[in-house]
């Protein structure tokens, strides 16, 4: 069995890379980071380190890697033979590693069985959208398409930014979820025992992105503004984890709501998120987390997503609408969109940030809270 893993960073090694490897595949890193692949190239093993109560040390062989930019054709030759086919890039470049996968399959033998393509980002559906990126490559060929098969996935593990000193080396929280829908695999599904497999993926990605996602971005972010260098020591200070709690709180009633799920059990699941930040082994970055806040900010993702549901639901998402407050003020040098947000914040006025950014129109019932906090964090963007 082999499986193929584009992105070779911190979160494709000592996640997605490690399960598959644990389920018994050849494992192959595509990146177009030039230096990444010759380390990976030259190692024989990596360790995946869990820190914080209760971790485990594992250790990862039978690797190899392809950098994209430089050999397309031996990236596209990997996934045409590959069994699975993984992703950890991040939401937004999927659409550039989509043409790469569609060649693929225009290459793959009919006899073989379909390859299995799954993008384990932090987004909702993604890999909905990295077929929809494989088809609009694919021009109508249809028969390519169907020789693989798309399953969405939820995955959920904290991995800080790396020591230098590491090498290849991963240190990763102990926890980790990845689910998996079972639907598009028609009884067929393939053996990863670190998954798991669901009938309904929607709850689960949910839960993940609006309890863990959403509550790490707020502790980030919140965190920043009351001058916490890390994730761990933002959650100890008590102002933050009231705040925090109240935002996750907020969307757990939307979880319950909509899903169904018991309020012991989601309390609970609340409750082990929070535990997870407060991890100090961890010594996560507040800025390493809140990178990136305009996609967070955008009207699909962790906040304005619960945010507006609740909204429309009747109910008013007071502690979100205070952590979105914080992510506007959200400033790291190394991050540029960061710096561009603040760009946007200058330019715009706030109804036209709030429609352009956040994509939440007139008329809406959160638009008037979001309009006054844009207006106020363009008055006094250092509050």
């Amino acid at each position: 069995m082999s499986a193929v893993h584009f992105g070779a960073g911190n979160i494709g090694r000592g996640f997605i890379g490690l399960l598959l490897h644990e389920a018994g595949h050849d494992l192959t890193f595509v990146d177009v980071n030039a230096e990444l692949i010759a380390a990976i190239r030259d190692a024989e093993s990596y360790r995946v380190i869990e820190i914080g109560p209760n971790g485990r040390e594992h250790t990862v062989t039978g690797f190899t890697a392809i950098d994209s930019s430089a050999d397309r054709d031996a990236a596209v030759r990997a996934v045409a033979t590959a069994d699975i086919a993984t992703t950890a890039v991040g939401p937004t470049v999927l659409r550039f590693i989509a043409p790469v996968i569609a060649d693929a399959l225009r290459e793959r033998s009919d006899d073989a069985a379909p390859l299995i393509v799954m993008a384990c980002e932090n987004a909702l559906q993604a890999t909905d959208a990295l077929r929809e990126s494989i088809a609009e490559s694919l021009e109508g060929d249809h028969h390519a398409l169907e020789r693989a098969v798309f399953a969405n996935t939820a995955v959920d593990r904290i991995v800080p930014t790396a020591d230098p000193a590491d090498g290849l080396d991963v240190r990763v929280e102990p926890f980790c979820e990845w689910a998996i829908e079972s639907g598009p695999f028609a009884g067929s599904a393939p053996s990863i025992p670190g998954a798991h497999f669901v009938d309904d993926l929607a709850p689960y990605i949910e839960r993940k992105l609006f309890t863990v996602n959403t509550g790490h971005a707020a502790t980030a972010y919140l965190g920043f503004l009351a001058g916490a260098p890390t994730i761990h020591e933002a959650i100890a200070i008590p102002s933050v984890r009231a705040a925090v709690t109240a935002v996750l709180e907020e969307t757990s009633q939307l979880l319950v709501a909509r899903h169904g799920f018991d309020v012991e059990t989601q309390g609970s699941y609340r409750a082990i998120a929070l535990e997870r930040f407060a991890n100090a082994a961890l010594a996560d970055p507040v800025t390493r987390v809140g990178r990136q806040p305009l996609r967070k900010l955008s009207r699909n993702e962790r906040f304005l997503s619960p945010a507006a549901a609740l909204a429309e639901a009747g109910t008013t998402p007071v502690a979100i609408t205070a952590a979105i407050s914080a992510a506007l003020r959200f400033r790291a040098d190394d991050d540029p969109e960061s710096l561009a947000l603040a760009v946007r914040l200058a330019a715009d006025d706030a109804p036209t940030f709030v429609t352009e950014v956040m994509g939440i129109d007139e008329g809406h019932p959160l638009r008037s809270a979001l309009v006054d906090v844009v207006t106020a964090a363009q008055a006094d963007p250092a509050v």
